[in-house]
């Protein structure tokens, strides 16, 4: 005799079947924690980085711009200078090297410094009120020349001495190159202590990463070992010190953009005050202009972009140590 088929009450069914908590997926928990306190710590560090390359990167351009300034200043201009000689009509002389340096091509103005103008550019030195007539003093003309066709200055030269007694010729060539090489060279030092910043906050980034797969090394090897492919692991390391460089690098730029509008707000405030005369004589401003900001904007991607690929390819080269042969499951 067979026995009959059993039948299931419904209670038993309910029992039996999978409960719809049981069916619903729990919020996945990040391997990395998001808040720790050497998390914060690595925030702080990678926006002070941020902060000294922007920085640098700011006074680099401000260098850059105001050093452009000073050579098509320097090069729109030469001096013709007049030393007192005995026997000779200092007025004279000044009208005929005027005269002279009017006449070549490339020369747009020659204009004669007055006595006015001359013992306010003395006064620093010799206190005001001074009178030109008692002393030896050099008097001055001024050549604006075409930057795109200079005249002939060795030739100019050459007329005005022949000419004018006491008379010389200064084109500022020798402080156009002069002014040149510091420039280039100030530029080349900024772009070497940005690159050594730059390296700085790899390197911490590659401690970071390291230490943070050390404390979650036996949950790492067991997702590792489980099925976990080196690309998720990877993937959620490089997600969280993403987020982590975005944060620390969006901070330190801003901070150094804050501190380049409060310079340009004060040197607009003391205009025409000592201070703000040499100031602005060495670096302008202090605005550094859209290139200027748009070069910030670029370090604070460079900044979070290397934070990502590195922590990326430190944990790919920390799991390859775990596959290697010989290594303890």
């Amino acid at each position: 005799m067979t026995d009959a088929p059993e039948i299931k009450t419904g209670i038993e069914v309910q029992a039996a079947a999978p409960s719809r908590r049981d069916t619903v997926h729990r919020p996945q928990q990040p391997i990395v924690p998001s808040q720790t306190v050497s998390g914060n710590a690595l925030v702080l560090v990678i926006a002070i980085m941020s902060f000294l390359s922007c920085l640098t990167l700011g006074t680099v351009a401000l260098i850059r711009d105001s050093a452009s300034v000073w050579q098509s200043q320097i090069s729109r201009e030469a001096t013709i200078q007049i030393k007192p000689v005995d026997g000779v009509d200092m007025e004279e002389a000044l009208a005929s090297a005027q005269r002279i340096a009017s006449g070549f091509a490339g020369v747009r103005e020659a204009k004669i410094v007055d006595p006015e103008a001359t013992a306010r550019l003395l006064s620093p030195w010799l206190g005001e009120g001074i009178d030109l007539n008692e002393l030896p003093v050099p008097r001055l003309v001024i050549v604006t020349i075409d930057e795109n066709s200079p005249p002939d200055f060795a030739a100019m030269r050459g007329l005005l001495t022949a000419e004018v007694k006491g008379a010389s010729l200064d084109d500022h060539r020798t402080w156009v190159n002069r002014l040149v090489s510091m420039a280039r060279t100030t530029v080349i030092i900024g772009l070497i202590a940005l690159a050594l910043m730059l390296s700085a906050t790899v390197l911490t980034v590659i401690f970071a990463t390291r230490g943070a797969m050390v404390g979650n090394g036996q949950i790492i090897e067991v997702l590792h070992f489980v099925g976990a492919d080196s690309s998720y692991i990877a993937r959620e390391f490089r997600q969280h010190f993403l987020r982590t460089g975005i944060k620390g690098a969006a901070g330190g730029g801003f901070i150094a953009i804050l501190i380049f509008l409060a310079l340009g707000w004060w040197t607009s405030r003391n205009l025409a005050t000592p201070e703000a005369d040499q100031a602005i004589a060495l670096f302008g401003d202090f605005t550094i202009g859209i290139s200027g900001y748009v070069g910030i904007a670029v370090v604070i991607v460079a900044v979070a972009a290397l934070t990502a690929v590195t922590s990326h390819l430190t944990v790919i080269a920390y799991l390859h140590d775990i596959e290697m042969p010989g290594r303890e499951a």
